[in-house]
C-alpha cells in the first residue's frame, strides 16, 4: 500500500478528531436547538449524574488498553456534517456535542452523551491513547454505532446512524485499531 493512500486515510479519520483548542472562543453562537454551545458542545453533551434522557449510554468493547482518553462526538445525521470540524459545525449553528473522559483502570467502559431530542444521529468514539487530543493513525482507535467495517476509508453516515429515544438509549461499540497495511479493524481476540 502506498504511503500516500495511508496519509489520505489518516486525514479523513482525523478530520473530526483533531481539534485546535487554543484559538477556540469560550462561548460560541447558539446551536440550531437553541442551546448555547460552551466549550464546543461539551456542556450540552455531558450527561448529568441523574440523567433521564434523551441520551445515549455506550458500552465500549475491544479496547487495546486503558491508556489515555475517550472522546465521544455527536453529529447531525448526514454525510456532509459527519466528522466535520467541531468549529465549523458550531459556528454554522449545527449540532455538535463532545464528551471526553479518562479511561477507567478496570471494569466496564461506558460513556454517556446527551442528545437534543429523540431522533437520528451519527457519532464517533476515539481512543486517544497518548491523550494529545490529536488522532494518531498508527496508535489510536476509533469506533462507530453499527460497528461498520472500516478498512481504508471513513464510514458513510448510513453505516453509523442510530436512533435515540426519549430516555436512555443503550448501544455497544467495538473499537478498531490499525491492522497492518489493511486499515482499521477490531483487535484479534487474545
Amino acid at each position: 500500500m502506498k504511503p500516500a493512500i495511508l496519509a489520505l486515510l489518516a486525514l479523513g479519520l482525523a478530520a473530526g478528531a483533531q481539534r485546535a483548542r487554543a484559538d477556540a472562543p469560550d462561548i460560541l453562537p447558539e446551536t440550531e436547538f437553541g442551546m448555547p454551545s460552551r466549550e464546543l458542545g461539551k456542556a450540552a453533551g455531558q450527561c448529568r449524574a441523574d440523567e433521564t434522557g434523551p441520551a445515549v449510554l455506550i458500552t465500549l468493547v475491544g479496547l487495546k488498553d486503558r491508556a489515555g482518553l475517550l472522546r465521544t462526538e455527536l453529529y447531525p445525521d448526514n454525510d456532509d456534517d459527519f466528522l466535520e470540524s467541531d468549529k465549523v459545525l458550531v459556528r454554522a449553528g449545527k449540532l455538535f456535542h463532545r464528551v471526553e473522559i479518562p479511561l477507567p483502570p478496570s471494569g466496564p467502559v461506558q460513556v454517556c452523551i446527551r442528545v437534543p431530542s429523540p431522533g437520528s444521529y451519527a457519532l464517533s468514539v476515539l481512543h486517544d491513547r497518548d491523550s494529545n487530543r490529536k488522532f494518531g493513525f498508527s496508535s489510536d482507535g476509533a469506533g462507530f454505532p453499527g460497528n461498520p467495517k472500516l478498512g481504508l476509508s471513513k464510514p458513510k453516515v448510513t453505516q453509523t446512524r442510530f436512533v435515540a429515544g426519549a430516555g436512555i438509549t443503550t448501544m455497544t461499540i467495538r473499537m478498531n485499531y490499525r491492522r497492518g497495511l489493511l486499515g482499521f479493524g477490531p483487535l484479534k481476540p487474545a
